[in-house]
């Protein structure tokens, strides 16, 4: 047996129990994958660090490029990131050996006294740290006549749930697959249907990167990847990217596949909207499945040329118009 084929894989990940649990489901399905011994490598970043709200402090990137960094200094062999975290431009010297099937893409309330949305009192304060999030609640209430107050929050899942706890707001929103891989689903109070909220681009999916040098490795992790799952993260990341904006950005995807017999189809929906959810701009297209990395770009890219048509520009903020 070679050296490297003894040596543990050494797996960058940030230190947050969210993280540390990703990248511990993709830590064993490489050592069964390989049979190598894998050790995670805890990272932090400038996100993980700072307490500004992400939209101050750049948004785009501030979870990767302490990874990424690693990943370049030989410190890693590969790392995972939460692929909605990725900016949409991929570097040259490194690859997205795999996005392995995606969780639930869905956002959850976590509320006091297990309430539902819908049956939230007038005035209720919710707990988001997401501009998208934000736009959609708002322009959801207002459709329906109802009032809350979307209040911008920040800090892990305990911090926000806590929030709750004590009494200092009566909900918060957060993803689904992250209550679920930290094994804390039961404490979700409603499941947001993508009919109200539209989830970030690549929510619930995984990225593994590593070195594009590193050829041999990025081949032994492709075989993680889920193909669905990258066409879809793919259009969806193509959306948003034609649209010229950063992960801090009001902007929600989906792409999903619609299942009626034999699967031929892919629908993708956007989203963009001011914060207080007075104009939203929401639409969606479908075609078929895309077959390689271009078809899935073109997806996305399609939409968000209509979405620009109708004025989404103009909602966003960060554009330079």
């Amino acid at each position: 047996m070679t050296e490297r084929a003894q040596r543990a894989l050494r797996l960058g990940t940030r230190r947050s129990k969210l993280a540390m649990a990703q990248s511990g489901h993709v830590a064993e399905a490489v050592r069964q994958l390989t049979g190598r011994p894998v050790e995670l490598v805890e990272i932090t970043t400038y996100g993980d660090t700072s307490r500004e709200n992400l939209a101050q402090i750049g948004g785009t990137g501030v979870f990767v490029t302490a990874l990424r960094d690693a990943l370049l200094a030989g410190e890693v062999d590969f790392a995972v990131h939460s692929l909605k975290d990725l900016p949409t431009a991929q570097p040259d010297d490194l690859a997205l050996a795999a996005i392995p099937r995606r969780e639930d893409p869905r956002d959850v309330l976590v509320a006091r006294d297990g309430l539902r949305f819908a049956d939230l009192p007038a005035g209720s304060r919710v707990g988001t740290g997401s501009p998208r999030r934000m736009a959609q609640l708002n322009a959801y209430a207002r459709a329906h006549g109802r009032e809350i107050e979307c209040v911008a929050i920040r800090g892990n899942v305990d911090t926000r749930i806590g929030y709750v706890r004590s009494g200092e707001l009566d909900a918060v929103v957060l993803a689904a697959a992250g209550l679920n891989r930290i094994g804390r689903s039961e404490e979700v109070t409603d499941f947001l249907s993508v009919d109200t909220v539209l989830p970030a681009p690549g929510q619930g999916a995984l990225a593994i990167e590593c070195t594009a040098a590193d050829a041999a490795l990025a081949a032994t992790l492709a075989e993680l990847d889920d193909p669905h799952t990258r066409a879809a993260v793919t259009a969806e990341r193509s959306l948003l990217a034609a649209l010229e904006a950063g992960c801090s950005a009001p902007v929600g995807a989906l792409a999903d596949l619609l299942a009626d017999g034999p699967v031929h189809e892919m629908r993708l929906r956007g989203v963009v909207g001011t914060t207080d959810g007075s104009a939203l701009v929401q639409l969606s297209t479908t075609g078929s499945v895309p077959t390689s990395h271009g078809d899935a770009v073109a997806l996305g890219r399609e939409l968000a040329s209509e979405m620009l048509a109708k004025g989404a520009a103009g909602l966003m903020g960060e554009r330079a118009l």
